[in-house]
């Protein structure tokens, strides 16, 4: 009995705790309400919870608010997401099933870096190497990392000076890029076809994160033939299963209609 006591205990804890997270600030009598409990014993939870610093008095008399303890606890939850831990595995897997190279890159600045690579059995000497970066607007990576960001993310890039051209095939305008980005953005896929390195071609996925921000993005490359022309469906669903089994891995849960519910 104390032990179930106990547990409807930290149950009622919680609840107020979600309470007071989609309200930002509250009342004993508003939350009591809210939870259908006697006034005085949210009261005297209040008070413990406050003394635990998980709660503490709000900007308005007698409301209360959620207190500095839990950025602590939040702060070490968010902490432990490491995209290449989390990708590592999956890469593997992927690696395995298709031959190909898989890469994970990460944004730094205008460019995307490889923070990760696992070489093709097919084709070894490719353009992006482990520690090596593309723009974002060339590469199939590079342009999942731009693509699921806001619009103002590709203004702002379109406006800091000239994109480089590898091949011509890299789009190097905004008459060129943009209808590509709007085209990954609405498939949830990224295609590179030659236009890093001709004859050679790739597709990515972003990873994304708790708040369904981009953190990642995950490629696979080779021989434009083994990429686009054999079963480009199937390596295209391959990949976005990895991409969504990372990105769940970083908290994120697919949102029907919104941009992060990709692929």
């Amino acid at each position: 009995m104390a032990h179930e006591g106990g547990l409807a205990l930290v149950r009622k804890s919680v609840e107020v705790l979600d309470l007071l997270a989609a309200k930002g600030e509250a009342t004993a009598a508003q939350l009591a309400e809210e939870l259908g409990e006697p006034r005085s014993s949210v009261y005297r939870l209040l008070a413990s919870l406050q003394g635990l610093d998980m709660v503490e008095g709000g900007s308005r008399r007698g409301t209360f608010r959620l207190g500095f303890h839990l950025l602590t606890l939040g702060t070490a939850v968010v902490e432990r997401f490491d995209e290449r831990r989390f990708a590592q595995p999956v890469m593997e897997r992927l690696h395995d099933e298709t031959g190909e190279t898989v890469y994970l890159c990460v944004q730094r600045g205008r460019e995307a870096v490889c923070i990760e690579r696992l070489d093709g059995r097919r084709v070894q000497s490719l353009a992006l190497k482990l520690g090596g970066a593309l723009p974002l607007h060339a590469g199939a990576a590079s342009r999942a990392l731009l693509a699921f960001q806001d619009r103002s993310a590709w203004s702002d890039y379109l406006e800091q000076g000239p994109m480089e051209r590898f091949t011509p095939s890299t789009p190097v305008t905004a008459d060129t890029l943009i209808p590509v980005l709007e085209e990954t953005l609405d498939s949830g896929v990224s295609v590179s076809d030659q236009d890093v390195t001709v004859g050679v071609a790739a597709l990515g996925v972003p990873i994304l994160d708790y708040r369904g921000q981009v953190r990642a993005a995950l490629s696979i490359s080779g021989v434009r033939e083994a990429i686009l022309g054999t079963d480009p469906a199937g390596l295209r669903e391959r990949l976005v299963e990895a991409g969504q089994e990372i990105s769940r891995a970083l908290g994120w849960k697919a949102v029907t209609g919104a941009v992060a519910d990709f692929g």
